[in-house]
């Protein structure tokens, strides 16, 4: 007969090792636009504003990871010296938010102070516990317009939240990818996407 400390020791030990072989990023996908229901995905060249062309570095990374994504949703790269038919902004955000645990009823936030509980126990000193937790605020953002015409065709972001300030590489891919996953639909604003990543 397993003991009821073995059982939970097992159950915790089964949920942290099913946590680590996760490799998945849900997403909160919102996009907008009217791209015309004829017209198929085609050529493109990514599109830098004036800050990014100063952060040129930056840039390179968020194009990288934004390929892949548009590949899928059947967009080629230009040939080298011709027009494309869209030009694509990417972007990325990262901002920090404070949650306590008191932001979640099943949480109680805990106290320090002086109690009296009964006339039969003397008062005693007590302490509750009570922390902050940082998360941070993670969004990807695609602007699709007609070279033509300049006209925004499609518009798309994703976010997520985690304890890193900083976007991995295949998270921000996934993120790229599960903001196009539906394109060129729109869907319901926001819904949840999660995309699997390669082991």
């Amino acid at each position: 007969m397993i003991k009821p400390t073995l059982m939970l020791l097992l159950a915790g030990s089964l949920l942290l090792g099913g946590c680590a072989a996760m490799r998945s990023v849900p997403s909160e996908v919102s996009s907008y636009g009217d791209w015309p229901a004829a017209r198929k995905p085609g050529s493109y060249a990514f599109e830098r504003l004036p800050s990014q062309q100063a952060r040129a570095d930056e840039a390179d990374v968020l194009e990288a990871a934004a390929r892949p994504a548009l590949a899928k949703a059947g967009f080629v790269p230009a040939a080298t010296g011709a027009e494309p038919e869209v030009l694509v902004q990417v972007a990325a955000r990262s901002g920090r938010a404070m949650l306590g645990p008191w932001n979640d009823a099943l949480w109680w936030r805990g106290s320090f102070g002086y109690y009296r509980h009964s006339p039969w126990m003397g008062p005693r000193w007590g302490l509750g516990m009570g922390y902050d937790t940082l998360r941070y605020e993670r969004e990807v953002a695609l602007l699709l317009r007609d070279r033509a015409s300049g006209k925004p065709l499609f518009e798309t972001r994703a976010s997520n939240e985690g304890a890193s300030s900083q976007i991995a590489s295949d998270t921000l891919a996934a993120m790229f990818e599960a903001a196009l996953l539906d394109f060129p639909q729109l869907g319901v604003n926001p819904r949840r996407v999660v995309v699997e990543l390669p082991k």
